[in-house]
């Protein structure tokens, strides 16, 4: 079963392959997912990376880690909430 982690406070110049390679060093890497802006298609400093194995070792050595002057914040991610529509 895979797990979805929540990957915070990510430099704006983050790719996903270079999010892959750094959680890849820890398991299975399915999917990388950096969230944009909608409206400008800017990153906004956060994603979601899902892994078939390794996601609690990845959890524990990533938490905190600093990536280009950020310190990282890294969990497992809740589900997400419903929203009512914005019309």
């Amino acid at each position: 079963m895979s797990k979805k982690i929540y990957v915070g406070n990510l430099p704006f110049s983050a790719t996903e392959d270079q999010v892959r390679e750094m959680f890849g060093a820890f398991g299975q890497v399915d999917s990388v997912n950096l969230i944009t802006d909608r409206e400008t298609g800017r990153k906004r400093g956060f994603g979601f990376v899902e892994m078939s194995s390794g996601a609690d070792d990845a959890i524990t050595a990533l938490n905190e880690k600093d990536m280009d002057g950020r310190a990282l914040k890294v969990n497992e991610a809740r589900p997400r909430e419903e929203r009512k529509p914005r019309w």
